[in-house]
């Protein structure tokens, strides 16, 4: 018999195993609009798989039980106390954010912290985390009548802070296929160093090279373009985001390792924005391989390929110079 968790879509047989488990995150758009400033992605895992579970909980104290919580981000330290200063530093970060609204004019403006309670108790038998959703933080989570969507496990398993930041951004334009971001706001919302500002050679090996590498997989035909003003070196001024769009209704839920995996790769080997070498890694970050192990096996294909066609013309040369012998003798 298998039993089925609705909300996160967890499937259990008979004995309470679980099956496979399908997390969703889910919230008011608004939310992509604060920036997550000098957070990791250990930090972003944690913090997104806190939202995934805060979401349609009005104001009630939220109770994750510390594997819960390490389950859910993927987290894979296991010696609790460094686990708690991970999560220690998560809030601290998240205290120092200014989450808010604004109206459509942009003259109403409202700022507040997303949580009244995070209580860490790591000397209970089975340690917790208590949580509490500000009150009004709340409609950032409840009664959505817009919200961005994704799969925590796609979120949680990118490597680069950048590229999780992209990704919760784009996801915002997923029916659309397209998002624009000006060079302010795409430098603001990433977190990227003022340091790049003047520096576009640091901002295409160090921002968008991961972008492109870890959401080419999961954004089908995406394409990276920087848009450049007029005046004296054509500066850039934004950058422009395409893929092809998903339907309203698509199904955000795994179809299971082998079927992920494989349509992961169909995006990397037909998407043709991406260098040899670019796609290669990709294909290394998709099955947990080893920088560099795609690289290292296709070129070893390449030259034992190369050595057989030399191996054959050598055949063919000698096969030749023996039928010439034999003529010469008939």
């Amino acid at each position: 018999m298998v039993i089925v968790d609705k909300q996160s879509l967890i499937l259990y047989n008979s004995y309470g195993g679980v099956i496979m488990s399908n997390e969703l995150i889910k919230y008011d758009p608004e939310l992509n609009t604060i920036p997550l400033r000098k957070f990791t992605p250990i930090e972003m895992n944690l913090f997104f798989s806190i939202i995934s579970r805060m979401r349609d909980k009005g104001d009630e104290t939220v109770r994750f039980s510390f594997e819960q919580l390490k389950d859910l981000s993927n987290y894979k330290p296991t010696a609790n106390n460094r686990f708690e200063d991970d999560i220690q530093r998560t809030y601290e970060k998240l205290m120092g954010l200014h989450f808010g609204r604004r109206s459509k004019s942009g003259l109403n403006r409202e700022m507040f912290v997303m949580f009244t309670k995070f209580r860490i108790v790591g000397e209970a038998d089975s340690p917790y985390i208590d949580i509490e959703v500000y009150k009004d933080a709340l409609p950032l989570l409840n009664n959505l009548d817009t919200w961005v969507r994704y799969a925590l496990a796609e979120f949680r398993d990118l490597r680069s802070s950048y590229a999780k930041t992209a990704f919760r951004l784009l996801k915002g334009f997923r029916t659309t296929g397209y998002a624009f971001l000006s060079k302010e706001d795409f430098f603001e919302l990433l977190d990227i160093p003022k340091s790049y500002w003047k520096k576009p050679g640091d901002v295409d090996r160090y921002v968008l090279k991961p972008i492109r590498e870890e959401l080419t997989p999961l954004f089908r035909g995406l394409t990276v373009r920087k848009k450049y003003g007029k005046g004296r070196g054509k500066p850039v001024i934004g950058y422009s985001f395409t893929w092809k769009p998903e339907k309203k209704n698509a199904n955000d839920f795994s179809q299971g390792q082998f079927q992920d995996e494989r349509q992961k790769l169909f995006n990397i080997q037909h998407n043709g924005e991406l260098t040899e070498q670019e796609k290669w890694r990709a294909i290394d970050k998709v099955k947990g391989l080893t920088l560099g192990s795609t690289e290292k096996q296709a070129l070893a294909d390449k030259q034992a390929e190369h050595d057989k066609k030399i191996r054959d013309q050598a055949r063919q040369e000698a096969l030749a110079e023996l039928r010439k012998g034999f003529g010469n003798h008939a």
